[in-house]
C-alpha cells in the first residue's frame, strides 16, 4: 500500500504546504523568493518541488550502475500509466509535447498560457484526468485555438481525442466509485474493454476465485479485461502481449541490473521479476514478491511493477509504478525500533484476539532516499510504502516498509505554517504543531506503513478484501492502517523505546489529523463535490466517526468563532480509546469480509460533505494562496564512459524545469506513443 503525498497535510499537521503570497498571478521568481529554492513550478492547484540525493558519490560504481539501470527500467514503463488511465492519453500527450516544443507564435498571451497550464496538468496527472480528484481536466482555451496551435506546430491528433478533450459529457471521470451505477462503464480508465460491464467482471472472477485457497493470486492484477467474440478475455500485460514493447525495454534494463546486484538474494528477485514480465504469470509474481520481501540486505532497493489498485473502482487492475531507493542509514537506524517491536504492537492492539497475528513475520522498515520514480509514483509521489499487498505473503513471509526521507525533507523545506494558523483552535494547538508536528507526522507514517498494513489477519475461507469488500476495500484498509498509527502514537511505549520525547507529540498528531479530516482536506474538492478518493475518505471517516461517538463525553468540541469553524480536542485519552474501538471494528469487517458493515461506515462517514463548511473552508484557504497538491521532478542520471565505451561513473544532473523534464521524458521514453 502507498501512503500518497496527499497525506502530507496530516504528515506535518497541515503545515507542509507553502504559502506563496496573496495573489495567484505571482510569477515563479516571486513565488521562489517568498518560499524555498526547491520549488520548481507552480500552476493550477499544483506545486512542483525538487528533492536531493545526499552522498551519492559515496556509493560504489556497481551501486551507482544499479541505481541507473533500475531507474531506466522504471522510466521505460512510463507510457503504460498514461494508457491505463485513458485510451486517448498517449496521443494527447504526444500532441501537447509537439506543440510546446515547436510552437513559435506568441507565448505570452492568455490563451497560450492557459494551454501551457493545461499541458502541465496533463503531464502531472499522467493523463487528462486530475491525478487525485479523477475528474477530467477541462481546458481554459477554445477548440479553435487548439487547432491553431496544432496547425502552426505540426502536431497531430485524432478527431476522437480532440472531442474527448473538450467534451463536457464524454470520459468525465477516470474512476467512478458509486455503488448506485455501473462503475466499470461509468469510469473512463482503460482497464476494461468496450462493452464490459461491472456484472460481467464480478461474474467472471467469482467463477475463478477459490475463497479457500490459502495462497491466492491477485486475480486481474496485470491484464485488461476485454470482450472478444462474445467472451471475456484477459489481455495480459507482458512481453509479446499488451504493453510488450515497453515491457521488453523494462526487461532489458532489469537484466543489466542483475549483473550489478548487491547480493545473490537481490539478483534472484530481479531474475524472477524478469521471468514474470516475460510470462505475465501471477503465480510467478507471487514468487517474486516472496523473494523481494525477504531480500532485505544491501543499500539499494526498488519497487517495480503493476502494484496498487486504487485506479480501478473494483480494486483489481493495478497501475504501473516504479521507485528506486537508496538506504538512509542514519535515519533507518533511528527508526528500526518500530519494526523490531512489531509483535509487541500486535499483541497489545485493541483487535479481537482471533484477528491478531500470533507470529508477525519478516517486518522490515527503512528510511530511504528516492533516486527515481515513474508511473503512478511520479510526479505525485507516496511518502511511505508497505509491500507486498498480497495478504498471505505478508502473513507467511513478511513485508517491507519505507519512508521517503528526502521527499519528506523537500516538503519540509518548502513548508509554511499558514494553514495551521488559520484552522487551529487556539495558540496552544499552534505551538504544539510548531514544536512536534513534523516528528509526529513521520512517526505516524512509520506506524501506518510498518505496523498498520502488517497487522491483523483474515479469517480462513473469507477471501481477499478485493472480493469481499469490493470498492470499499482500499478506503477501509487505509483507515485501518491510519488507526493503528493513531492508537499507538499516544502509547507510553513510544516514549519507552525512544521514538518520541513525550506524549505531546501524539497530541500534535491528533490535533492535525482531526483538523485535516474534518476541515482542511476539503480544499482539494470543488464546491458541491463529495469525497471519492480513498485516502480522503479514510481520513474523513475516521475523524467524523470519533467526533460523533465522542459527542456524549465531549471528547471533541466543535467551535464556531466569528463565523469560522474549529475542532478542539478536549480529552486526548478518550479519543485514543475511540480510535481503538474503530480500529477493532474495521479489522473485524476485513477479517470477516463484512461488506454491508464496511459500506455503511464509508458511506455514512467518509463520503458526504457539509456544503456550508466546505464553502467556508474554501473561502478561508483562498487568501493563503496554497497549492493543495505537490509533486516532484526527478534527478537525471548520466553515465560517464571511458575510452572503451564502458561506464566508469554515473553523474547526477538535477536542474531540469518541470516542462524540460516532461519533454525530455516524452522524447527519451515515448515507447508506446501512437503518433
Amino acid at each position: 500500500m502507498n501512503l500518497k503525498n496527499i497525506s502530507v497535510l496530516t504528515l506535518l499537521s497541515a503545515s507542509i504546504l507553502a504559502s506563496c503570497g496573496s495573489e495567484k498571478t505571482n510569477t515563479m521568481e516571486e513565488i521562489k523568493s517568498q518560499t524555498s529554492d526547491n520549488i520548481v513550478d507552480r500552476f493550477a492547484d499544483i506545486q512542483v518541488l525538487r528533492y536531493e540525493i545526499k552522498d551519492f558519490d559515496k556509493l560504489t560504481l556497481n551501486q551507482k550502475k544499479l541505481v541507473y539501470f533500475l531507474s531506466q527500467a522504471g522510466l521505460a514503463g512510463r507510457d503504460i500509466i498514461y494508457d491505463q488511465n485513458n485510451e486517448y492519453n498517449l496521443e494527447i500527450r504526444k500532441c501537447l509535447e509537439t506543440i510546446v516544443s515547436n510552437y513559435d507564435g506568441n507565448q505570452n498571451d492568455k490563451d497560450y498560457q492557459n494551454f501551457l497550464t493545461y499541458a502541465k496538468q496533463v503531464w502531472f496527472a499522467n493523463g487528462i484526468h486530475h491525478h487525485y480528484g479523477m475528474d477530467k481536466i477541462m481546458p481554459n482555451f477554445s477548440a479553435s485555438y487548439f487547432s491553431k496551435l496544432m496547425n502552426e506546430s505540426g502536431a497531430k491528433l485524432s478527431s476522437e481525442a480532440q472531442e474527448v478533450i473538450f467534451s463536457k459529457s464524454k470520459d468525465m471521470k477516470r474512476k467512478v466509485k458509486d455503488p448506485n451505477v455501473d462503475m466499470i462503464t461509468a469510469s473512463a480508465n482503460n482497464f476494461y474493454g468496450e462493452g464490459v460491464t461491472q456484472k460481467m467482471v464480478e461474474d467472471f472472477y467469482s467463477k475463478l476465485i477459490d475463497k479457500n485457497d490459502p495462497t491466492p493470486i491477485e486475480y486481474g492484477l496485470n491484464s485488461t479485461l476485454i470482450l472478444k467474440d462474445g467472451k471475456l478475455f484477459e489481455d495480459v500485460w507482458k512481453s509479446g502481449g499488451r504493453y510488450g514493447k515497453a515491457i521488453d525495454k523494462m526487461i532489458f534494463w532489469l537484466e543489466k541490473a542483475i549483473t550489478v546486484a548487491e547480493n545473490p538474494q537481490q539478483a534472484k528477485a530481479l531474475e524472477k521479476l524478469v521471468k514474470y514480465y516475460q510470462t505475465g504469470d501471477l503465480k510467478i509474481w507471487d514468487e517474486y514478491n516472496v523473494l523481494w520481501s525477504t531480500a532485505t540486505k544491501g543499500d539499494i532497493d526498488y519497487i517495480h511493477g503493476f502494484i496498487e489498485v486504487y485506479g480501478d473502482a473494483l480494486g483489481k487492475r493495478a497501475s504501473y509504478e516504479s521507485m528506486v531507493q537508496i538506504n538512509d542509514f542514519e535515519a533507518s537506524k533511528q527508526m528500526k525500533v518500530v519494526a523490531e517491536n512489531a509483535q509487541w504492537f500486535e499483541d497489545h492492539s485493541p483487535l479481537m484476539p482471533e484477528h491478531k497475528k500470533k507470529n508477525v513475520k519478516g517486518v522490515s522498515y527503512k528510511v530511504i532516499q528516492v533516486a527515481n520514480e515513474s508511473g503512478e509514483s511520479s510526479p505525485s509521489t507516496p511518502i511511505g510504502v508497505n509491500l507486498p499487498n498480497n495478504n498471505w505473503i505478508r502473513e507467511q513471509h513478511g513485508s517491507k516498509s519505507v519512508s521517503l526521507g528526502n521527499v519528506i525533507a523537500a516538503y519540509e523545506k518548502a513548508s509554511g505554517a499558514g494553514l495551521v494558523k488559520e484552522f487551529a483552535h487556539d495558540e496552544e494547538e499552534i505551538k504544539l504543531a510548531e514544536k512536534y508536528a513534523a516528528l509526529a507526522g513521520k512517526l505516524h507514517t512509520a506506524l501506518h506503513e510498518v505496523i498498520g498494513h502488517a497487522s491483523g489477519q483474515i479469517n480462513k475461507g473469507v477471501g481477499q478484501p478485493a472480493e469481499t469488500l469490493k470498492n470499499y476495500a482500499s478506503t477501509l484498509e487505509e483507515a485501518r492502517a491510519d488507526l493503528v498509527g493513531l492508537y499507538y502514537i499516544m502509547d507510553p511505549k513510544m516514549v519507552e523505546i525512544g521514538l518520541i520525547p513525550n506524549l505531546e507529540v501524539g497530541k500534535a498528531e491528533y490535533d492535525g489529523y482531526i483538523r485535516n479530516g474534518l476541515l482542511t482536506q476539503l480544499q482539494r474538492l470543488d464546491l458541491g463535490k463529495q469525497v471519492e478518493e480513498e485516502h480522503m475518505q479514510n481520513r474523513q471517516l475516521v475523524s467524523a466517526w470519533v467526533f460523533e461517538k465522542g459527542l456524549k463525553d465531549k471528547v471533541i468540541e466543535k467551535v464556531v468563532k466569528s463565523g469560522k469553524t474549529y475542532y478542539n480536542i478536549k480529552d486526548y485519552s478518550k479519543l485514543r480509546i475511540l480510535f481503538g474501538e474503530l480500529l477493532r471494528e474495521i479489522q473485524r469487517i476485513k477479517s470477516e469480509g463484512d461488506y454491508e458493515a464496511g459500506k455503511k461506515l464509508v458511506e455514512t462517514y467518509g463520503v458526504k460533505v457539509d456544503q456550508k463548511v466546505h464553502k467556508e473552508v474554501l473561502n478561508r484557504v483562498k487568501p493563503l494562496n496554497l497549492a493543495p497538491y505537490n509533486g516532484f521532478v526527478n534527478p537525471i542520471f548520466v553515465p560517464v564512459l571511458n575510452e572503451k565505451g564502458e561506464i566508469s561513473d554515473i553523474k547526477i544532473e538535477n536542474k531540469q524545469t518541470f516542462v524540460e523534464q516532461m519533454l525530455y521524458y516524452g522524447k527519451t521514453y515515448g515507447i508506446l506513443n501512437k503518433n
